[in-house]
């Protein structure tokens, strides 16, 4: 019976830390940022392997251990042409040991397509991953593009934004910094 009373004050903590690590976040939502749907508890992400750059298989559970900006784009789309050199100062500024920008170009993107496209927009500290039969975008209820899901380090999904926005904006910024200090 105690070890069921104890289970149950640690559920109930944990669900108050998760809303108030939501609460928290969604303080800081300015500008772009407001467009971003924090989530009340985590979700758990996909286990849908896409493509890396290498040509290996990957899931987003290789990327726990950081806070994870992960990027679904396409060579064709306009807003992802505008957004992606956001993202690449955001991995410039705090990539590192807590943090990382992932992108997956998700549907047919040629690899020398991807490539021209980000010498065309002077991104070269990304990855070129890809989803090529949009599994995992599927899988993750991306229904058009851009589309930036924020994971937590345990690989959960913790806000998402549809639509492109200034990922190196103070805000964005601030709410990075707010996850990666509560994790």
């Amino acid at each position: 019976m105690q070890k069921l009373v104890w289970a149950s004050v640690y559920t109930a903590l944990a669900l108050m830390a998760n809303t108030a690590m939501a609460a928290g976040i969604a303080d800081l939502r300015e500008g772009d940022m407001r467009k971003l749907a924090v989530h009340d508890a985590p979700v758990t992400a996909s286990s849908v392997t896409f493509t890396s750059e290498d040509g290996d298989t990957m899931s987003l559970a290789d990327l726990q251990g950081k806070v994870t900006v992960l990027n679904f784009w396409a060579t064709w789309c306009a807003p992802c042409r505008v957004e992606m050199p956001t993202l690449s100062a955001l991995q410039t500024q705090l990539g590192g040991d807590d943090f990382q920008v992932v992108t997956i170009a998700t549907g047919r993107n040629d690899r020398d397509g991807m490539e021209r496209f980000f010498d065309e927009i002077g991104v070269d500290n990304l990855d070129l991953h890809t989803d090529p039969r949009q599994a995992l975008a599927r899988d993750m209820g991306v229904m058009g593009l851009p589309v930036t899901v924020i994971l937590d380090r345990e690989g959960r999904e913790v806000a998402r934004l549809m639509g492109d926005a200034d990922w190196s904006s103070d805000s964005a910024k601030s709410i990075i910094g707010a996850l990666i200090a509560q994790n």
